[in-house]
C-alpha cells in the first residue's frame, strides 16, 4: 500500500520558521525550526492509555501546549508538520486515512479516520492555544527531505528502528494514480508489510513464526517483523530457549524471566554484540535475566545476536538494493549516483548494523554509486521544511 508526497525541490533551499511535531511508537517530539534547535521527548505516561484514540490524541495536544508554553509561543499560530510513521491513504497533504497500526501499537478508533483531523480536534478540545497543522509525513520521506537539505542528490529515505521503512523519487510516468507523465513523484513504499501474502515463506524461521503469532498485528507487517529493533530481542530471546532446550547452553536450564516474552531488550543486542573480550557486559545482561553464565555461554550469546542482527541487515540491505536498482533501470544511466538519507536507532546505535547494511546493499547494487547519509536531527527538520513549503504555497493561493 503506497502513500504519496509531492514536495517541490527548489522550496527547500530556504529557511523558514515552522513547528514540527513527530508521533512514533513510544515518544512525542515538538520541536521549533530555525537552523534547529533541540527538540523536547515525552514517553507516554502510565495515565495516557495509548489504546483508547481519544485520549492518546489528547495527550499529544497537551504535550505541543507544553512546549509552546516552554518556549513562549503560546501567542503565535505557527504552520505544524505533523511526522506520523504509521501507513496512511495520503488523500492531501494535510489528511491521511490510517490504514492499520504497526509495530505493536493499537489505538482503538484511530483507522479508518483522517489522523490530522483527530489532531486537529483535539488541539480545539484543550482550547488554550492555535496550531495550523498544515503538512503530515511519514517519516521516511522527512527524512529524505532532512539529508536533501544537506545533500540535494539525496533521493532516498530510510528508517531502521522500532520498524523499518523507506521512501524514494520514483517517475511520474510511473505512479498510476495521479495525472503527468514529467517530473518525479515520492513513493512511501511502506515495505514492512512485504511478505503478508506469501513471499516470505522461504524465508521464515521458527522463531519468526512465533514472533508473528504473538503480536497484535499477527500476519502483518512479515518484513518488518524480521528487521525492526520492536522485534529484535525477542528473535534472540527465542533462539536462546531452543539452544537451552537442546543443551546448548546455560546447562539446559533456562530461567523463569528468559522464558518470559519480551525480557531480552533489543539493547541488550547491541550491548552484547559491542563488549569487549572479557564479556563483562554480557554477564551483566545474562544476571539481570537470573541467569549463571559460563565463558561458552557468552559466546553462544553472542553469536545468537550476531545472528538475528545480521540477518536483519542483509534483508533490510536486499531491500533498498531493489528499490535501487529499480530507479537506475527507470533512469536508465551508466551509473546511478544517489545518496540514502537513514535514520532509526537500529542503525544508528547498533555497533555493527550499518556497516553490514551497506556491504549487502553495495553488493547487490553492481551499477550504484551510493552515498549514506545519517540524518542527524531526525525527521523533524524535514518535516519542519514540508510544513513551511505547505504554509507558503497556501498563503500564495490565499488558503
Amino acid at each position: 500500500m503506497w502513500s504519496r508526497c509531492c514536495v517541490s525541490s527548489s522550496s527547500m533551499r530556504k529557511t523558514y520558521r515552522s513547528l514540527w511535531r513527530e508521533y512514533r511508537q513510544r515518544w512525542n517530539e515538538v520541536c521549533t525550526w530555525r537552523r534547529m534547535k533541540r527538540p523536547a521527548s515525552k514517553c507516554y505516561p502510565p495515565t495516557c492509555d495509548p489504546h483508547r484514540m481519544v485520549l492518546l490524541f489528547d495527550y499529544i495536544a497537551e504535550c505541543i501546549s507544553d512546549y509552546l508554553d516552554q518556549q513562549n509561543m503560546k501567542h503565535k499560530k505557527l504552520p505544524l508538520g505533523f511526522t506520523f510513521s504509521f501507513p496512511v491513504r495520503h488523500e492531501d497533504i494535510d489528511k491521511g486515512i490510517l490504514l492499520n497500526w504497526t509495530k505493536g501499537f493499537k489505538a482503538s478508533g484511530a483507522e479508518g479516520n483522517n489522523v490530522v483531523g483527530l489532531l486537529r480536534d483535539a488541539i480545539k478540545r484543550r482550547g488554550d492555544f492555535e496550531m495550523d497543522v498544515v503538512a503530515m509525513v511519514n517519516d521516511t520521506v522527512a527524512t529524505m527531505i532532512s539529508c536533501y537539505y544537506e545533500d540535494h542528490r539525496c533521493e532516498v529515505g530510510m528508517i531502521v528502528g522500532t520498524g523499518c521503512n523507506a521512501c524514494y523519487m520514483e517517475e511520474m510516468c510511473n505512479v498510476e494514480l495521479v495525472e503527468g507523465e514529467e517530473g518525479r513523484m515520492c513513493v512511501n513504499t511502506e515495505w514492512g508489510a512485504f511478505g503478508d501474502t506469501g513471499e516470505l515463506e522461504d524465508f521464515r524461521l521458527e522463531y519468526d513464526r512465533v514472533v508473528d503469532e504473538g503480536s497484535l498485528n499477527p500476519g502483518q507487517q512479515l518484513y518488518e517483523k524480521m528487521i525492526g529493533g520492536k522485534y529484535m530481542g525477542e528473535l534472540v530471546r527465542l533462539v536462546l530457549i531452543k539452544m537451552v532446550n537442546e543443551n546448548l547452553a546455560f546447562g539446559g536450564e533456562a530461567s523463569e524471566k528468559l522464558k518470559t516474552r519480551g525480557s531480552f531488550e533489543t539493547q541488550f543486542v547491541s550491548q552484547i554484540e559491542g563488549d569487549s573480550s572479557d564479556f563483562k557486559q554480557t554477564c551483566n545482561i545474562l544476571k539481570t535475566l537470573n541467569l549463571q553464565s559460563t565463558l561458552g555461554d557468552c559466546h553462544a550469546v553472542r553469536l545468537a545476536c550476531e545472528s538475528v542482527s545480521t540477518r536483519a541487515a542483509a534483508m533490510c540491505g536486499a531491500g533498498l538494493a531493489g528499490v535501487l536498482n529499480r530507479m537506475h533501470k527507470n533512469r536508465g544511466d551508466d551509473i546511478l549516483k544517489i545518496t540514502v538519507g537513514v535514520d532509526g536507532s537500529v542503525y544508528k546505535l547498533h555497533p555493527f548494523f550499518k556497516e553490514r547494511f551497506h556491504a549487502t546493499v553495495r553488493k547487490l547494487t553492481p551499477r550504484c554509486d551510493i552515498t549514506f547519509i545519517t540524518s542527524e536531527e531526525g525527521s523533524g527538520r524535514g518535516a519542519a521544511l514540508i510544513s513551511a513549503v505547505a504554509y507558503k504555497m497556501a498563503c500564495l493561493i490565499g488558503h
